[in-house]
């Protein structure tokens, strides 16, 4: 009896031991990529940004004014995005959240986009916003969608594709929290249409089924 106590006494010291390296992962990248190099005075950037000494810290890094005032929209899309994050605002590094005002003129929009590192949850504060967002192709790319008055709360799930469009007869204005310090976007209009170099039409034509002419077209508007 002792014997298979001690057994059992073992086999719950090798989980104990074992448990934290099998839920433990790595973090989470703060840019696009992050490229290994062999000798630390070749690298120039960490998975984020490099620590201020604490010695050197003031309340000024923990502080950001101005984020009352309205911001100009006279663009295509007829929005504007103001973020909050480590680059403006550096006590945010390491805490992985950040924050963005965005202004939307009368029939503005913030195109459909994704957000590869982060979740947001957005508020309404003035105005009124048909927002959305589409799951995976695994999911079936359905479309999750509503209209937002003032005082609502809608969530967009991290890395998919989503959108708000004032709907409203006069300028809107939100507020969103995203869960990174620098949750990055990707603006699929800009990125399909606009990388840099373009991506070969053909690609694009087959993927959209449309005539590489059409393409062409829209990669000359971006």
């Amino acid at each position: 009896m002792a014997m298979k106590n001690l057994s059992f006494l073992a086999v719950l010291s090798l989980l104990a031991l074992t448990l934290p390296l099998a839920i433990a992962s790595d973090p989470s990248p703060l840019q696009d990529f992050c490229v290994g190099v062999n000798t630390p005075s070749d690298g120039v950037f960490v998975n984020g940004k490099f620590c201020k000494d604490p010695k050197l810290v003031t309340v000024d890094d923990f502080f950001m004014a101005g984020l009352q005032n309205a911001r100009p929209v006279a663009n295509v899309v007829g929005s504007n995005v103001t973020a909050v994050n480590v680059n403006n605002l550096p006590g945010l590094n390491t805490l992985g959240i950040s924050l963005v005002r965005i202004d939307y003129g009368v029939n503005g929009q913030n195109p459909p986009h994704t957000h590869p590192r982060a979740t947001e949850i957005l508020y309404v504060g003035l105005g009124k916003l048909l927002v959305g967002f589409v799951t995976s192709n695994g999911d079936g790319n359905r479309l999750f969608t509503k209209t937002l008055n003032e005082g609502d709360v809608f969530l967009f799930p991290e890395g998919l594709i989503h959108f708000q469009f004032n709907v409203g007869r006069f300028p809107a204005v939100a507020f969103a929290a995203l869960s990174s310090q620098n949750p990055g976007v990707v603006t699929i209009a800009n990125s399909v249409f606009g990388s840099n170099p373009a991506i070969d039409p053909n690609v694009l034509a087959r993927a959209f089924q449309l005539d590489p002419k059409v393409i062409m077209d829209l990669q000359a508007k971006f």
